[in-house]
């Protein structure tokens, strides 16, 4: 061969990988910038637990059946550290240099409302699984999640405590640098003053993303003698924030947002929370029935712990990603007319039937579905109290 004719197909093939070839790797790749260390690493071995479970199970029987032929799926997990520039510096490097077809992640409002820009910006579909502040999504059509907004989730969270405390005055903690928490915190004050007057949040107390002891705050709250205390926390604060108010000597009750759903939060915490009330997203008890007690029982005996709502999440984020390619019945050789086929498909999902329960995205690419309220009981145990659907 001609010195001409090895440069011409040394060119051909430079051309071929710059250009993002999907078929060229025959395998299915998709990224997950997610939390392996920083202020909560369960949370990214949840995602990372359920995502290899999910590619296992598909793999086992050969990859994912696309238009006819199957695929191996290829998941690449890069730790965002918790942060949100590291979270943005990975999820870059998964589009541009790992050429994913799909961002499963981050975890964090913190991450994803950042990262949403850049996957919105370089046209890569991303599901956040877990995040649930409305702006991660907005305007950003090519950006989805599957968890309920923070608005929903303060209005299910709201009227349930003003019916089982039979509350009238709230005080609320939350981290201030946290988009998440502070916008959940916001949407519940908004919820609770429309419902029982502008005096009824007795107090509005914030902490910083580094902070381990909240007496300050937690003086005030108690003194302004609230019916209870709303924390819209990750499960790592929650577990300090309890105890200390009890060693103060608040004995009134807790209410918490779905960042308390993790199998870490009553290590952490222990008696102090039990008989306490979260919002979540789905229910790993021992009624779950279904396609959700196949998915709990088999992530139990892999990982020997019941999997949280982070990991049932991931599982639904990734089935819809893995639908969404199915559904375009091929996989295209240019990387950028597979990412906007499969944005093309999340956007048209009408009936999912997940492991967290049915849904359906809206205009903005967020799904329309229930919540649960959960009680922590004298084991220790997430125990279902009741469901709440949108109206």
């Amino acid at each position: 061969m001609s010195k001409c004719v090895c440069a011409f197909a040394l060119a051909c093939m430079s051309t071929l990988f710059m250009s993002g070839g999907v078929l060229a790797g025959q395998t299915i790749k998709i990224g997950f910038p997610i939390p392996l260390t920083g202020e909560i690493p369960k949370v990214g071995e949840s995602t990372k637990f359920a995502a290899e479970l999910f590619r296992e199970e598909v793999n086992a029987k050969g990859g994912l059946d696309v238009g006819g032929k199957k695929y191996p799926l290829e998941f690449i997990f890069e730790d965002n550290e918790s942060k949100p520039e590291t979270a943005v510096n990975v999820t870059l490097k998964l589009i541009d240099r790992d050429d994913v077809l799909a961002i499963v992640g981050p975890q964090s409002s913190r991450q994803a409302v950042p990262v949403g820009a850049v996957a919105n910006e370089n046209e890569t579909p991303m599901i956040t699984p877990w995040s649930t502040n409305p702006d991660a999504t907005k305007d950003r059509p090519w950006v989805f999640r599957a968890a309920f907004l923070d608005p929903f989730q303060a209005s299910v969270a709201a009227d349930f405590a003003a019916k089982e405390f039979k509350a009238r005055k709230v005080a609320v903690l939350f981290e201030i640098s946290n988009d998440y928490s502070k916008g959940l915190a916001d949407n519940f004050r908004d919820a609770w003053e429309e419902r029982h007057g502008k005096d009824s949040v007795v107090a509005f107390e914030s902490h910083g993303p580094k902070d381990q002891d909240f007496s300050a705050q937690l003086t005030k709250m108690i003194a302004a003698k609230p019916d209870f205390i709303f924390l819209p926390e990750n499960y790592s604060f929650a577990a300090l924030i309890v105890p200390q108010a009890r060693d103060l000597g608040y004995k009134g009750f807790f209410m918490g947002s779905d960042a308390w759903g993790s199998a870490e939060l009553m290590k952490l915490c222990g008696d102090a929370c039990k008989g306490q009330f979260f919002s979540t997203h789905y229910y790993a008890a021992a009624g779950a029935k279904g396609a959700t007690r196949e998915f709990i029982d088999k992530y139990n005996k892999k990982y020997g712990y019941v999997p949280d709502d982070v990991a049932a999440l991931t599982w639904d984020a990734v089935a819809l990603v893995s639908g969404a390619i199915q559904k375009a019945g091929r996989l295209e050789n240019s990387t950028r007319k597979m990412r906007g086929l499969i944005r093309e498909n999340l956007a048209s999902v009408k009936d999912f039937k997940g492991i967290t329960g049915d849904m359906h995205f809206d205009s903005q690419g967020d799904p329309v579905k229930c919540a649960v309220i959960v009680v922590i009981d004298d084991k220790g145990d997430f125990t279902f109290r009741e469901s709440v659907c949108p109206k």
